[in-house]
């Protein structure tokens, strides 16, 4: 009988990977600490601008069902509103899940932090911008005019599920000679989705007869966003293939910080001078 080779599980850090050198852990402490305080500023200050703007700006969120019609005696499609989603409190809570997320990996997750880049991988990174990312990608759907409830969790989810792709491409590669592309591929494939939807929106509502214009914010933010958020998955490659000074797992770490405060940063003030300024 042939004896099985068990697969350690790919989510098991490796105990003997050599720390971080002491100099970079306390550089990536100061460049979390840093950004920690810049999105909770830019949170506080979105919030209270939020609050202090009357009308407040919000857009119907509603659930589509089938209604029974005892004139016509069929299904007829029927709508009805829940709630108003409040647009600034929304783009807040994005810049509230980063400012958490970096205190988080400063103070009291900062030696399993540091142990997981140095096995070449962040899951911390990939949790918070499944939250962050999937409420940016929310916000960008609503102003689009997408406000069907279930439409919106399904942006929601399958733009998470995008993103711990990338928790599972790190884990997954973690010890591997040659790099297995599949988990990046899958997860281009989820994160394309909701794109595609919010492009279709866009489009029908542009091609509509005698309808009003797109604002123009609303068409800078979808490019701006859509480009943001390809460049997180171009710095992954560029790391995996180990491309000039991405060879430095720790490079890439300081980029996807990078990034992820401009495209936040981006898409909060877009937001503020379209929608939510007096």
């Amino acid at each position: 009988m042939t004896a099985v080779t068990p697969i350690a599980p790919s989510l098991v850090l490796d105990e003997h990977v050599a720390p971080i050198p002491a100099d970079r852990g306390r550089s990536l402490f100061r460049w979390n600490v840093s950004l920690s305080a810049l999105h909770f500023i830019q949170f506080a200050i979105i919030l209270a601008l939020s609050f202090a703007i009357t009308p407040m700006a919000t857009s119907p969120i509603v659930s589509s069902f089938l209604r029974f019609d005892s004139a016509l005696q069929t299904l007829v499609p029927a709508q009805r509103t829940l709630f108003a989603m409040p647009i600034g409190p929304m783009v807040a809570l994005f810049f509230l899940f980063s400012a958490i997320a970096h205190f988080t990996v400063s103070f009291p997750a900062r030696r399993w932090y540091e142990r997981s880049l140095a096995s070449g991988q962040n899951p911390a990174r990939w949790v918070e911008y499944a939250f962050s990312s999937s409420v940016m990608i929310v916000v960008i759907a609503a102003l689009a005019g997408i406000q069907e409830i279930g439409t919106l969790i399904a942006i929601f989810g399958i733009n998470a599920a995008m993103n711990l792709f990338g928790w599972s491409m790190e884990a997954g590669n973690q010890g591997r000679p040659r790099v297995q592309w599949l988990h990046y591929v899958f997860g281009c494939i989820a994160g394309v989705v909701p794109w595609i939807v919010i492009f279709v929106a866009l489009a029908t509502a542009a091609t509509e007869p005698n309808a009003a214009p797109i604002p123009g914010f609303v068409i800078a933010i979808f490019v701006t966003l859509f480009v943001s958020f390809n460049i997180f998955a171009f710095n992954m490659v560029l790391q995996y293939r180990k491309t000039g000074r991405w060879t430095d797992y720790l490079y890439g770490e300081r980029v996807y910080m990078l990034l992820s405060l401009i495209a936040k940063t981006l898409l909060a003030w877009q937001v503020f001078f379209g929608v939510l300024r007096p």
